[in-house]
């Protein structure tokens, strides 16, 4: 074998060894996160078992107050579904419509050098820490909603379910819009062609075109407003209390877990059980959207 043969082989050895423990990182980095999330299931389901061998299902599911820390306890799941979902709705009610509109209006209206400043400007939004939004709720937002409502309490639904939805407005908007941007500009031309204006051809045409990425965006905002903690737990006021008047004060899953994680709470109690029922609650809630999510995108993907 000649020296020219002998260096093509070795350097063609060391190319494949190369790709071959490249491809090797990129397998762990991908069983890394497929194994984080089978053991957080793994640890919700071992530790929520030793609760339910404890109190049953029945009771979980069906009683209507939630007092674990009480000397009367109850562990009815409900009272936190209610101001869980109450705080989502409130905050679904302020993002999916004014973040569609500016995911419209930054797709279809919006000259390129004003797109390029608004879309990074928004998305900054998602970068402030959950803490300050929780915190401007409670000092900033509540007291102006006093202002309309005098009888508000302090601690409320409604402010926080609105400071979450100001918070997943990015979410909602940057995916939407990035959806709307992938729509075919020939379906554009098509409907301007047909004498359709620009807010027809974006109301008619693009929207339905892009919905199963909207409603991809709209999903991750539920998720997002599910799973928000330190707003809820600031604003909200933490009283489990079965109601979805957002008006009142009532207390989240998420915020509950918060609750009772920084106690003092020993280790092993029901007390302290009690977190891992309601995270696996609020995993199957998210898991639930999610699934919604995936079928809506299967149902209206469109190819082109």
């Amino acid at each position: 074998m000649t020296i020219a043969k002998k260096t093509r082989f070795s350097a063609k050895l060391l190319r494949d060894l190369r790709e071959r423990i490249i491809e090797f990182i990129l397998f762990l980095a991908a069983l890394s996160s497929v194994a984080t999330t089978i053991a957080i299931v793994g640890i919700l389901l071992y530790e929520s078992v030793k609760f339910f061998h404890q109190v049953s299902l029945w009771e979980f599911l069906t009683d209507t107050q939630w007092t674990p820390l009480f000397d009367d306890k109850h562990f009815g799941i409900w009272p936190l579904v209610a101001g869980t979902l109450t705080t989502t709705a409130v905050a679904l009610f302020v993002a999916i419509p004014l973040g569609t509109v500016i995911a419209i209006y930054l797709s279809e209206f919006a000259p390129p050098i004003v797109r390029e400043v608004v879309k990074p400007v928004l998305e900054l939004l998602a970068g402030i820490p959950t803490v300050v939004y929780g915190y401007f709720a409670l000092l900033f937002v509540t007291p102006l909603l006093q202002i309309v409502l005098p009888d508000l309490s302090g601690f409320n639904m409604l402010s926080a379910g609105l400071v979450i939805g100001m918070m997943i407005i990015p979410y909602v908007s940057s995916l939407s819009e990035d959806a709307m941007r992938a729509v075919p500009t020939h379906l554009r031309e098509g409907s301007y062609a047909t004498g359709a204006t620009r807010l027809q051809t974006a109301l008619r045409v693009v929207l339905p075109s892009a919905i199963s990425g909207i409603s991809a965006a709209y999903i991750l905002g539920i998720s997002r407003a599910v799973g928000e903690t330190m707003v809820v737990a600031i604003a909200a006021g933490g009283q489990p209390n079965l109601t979805f008047n957002p008006l009142e004060p009532a207390a989240t899953m998420t915020a509950y877990i918060v609750g009772v994680s920084l106690g003092d709470l020993p280790h092993g109690s029901l007390e302290y059980e009690t977190i891992f029922a309601v995270g696996l609650t609020l995993m199957l809630m998210t898991l639930v959207f999610n699934i919604i999510g995936y079928f809506l995108s299967k149902r209206y993907r469109e190819i082109y």
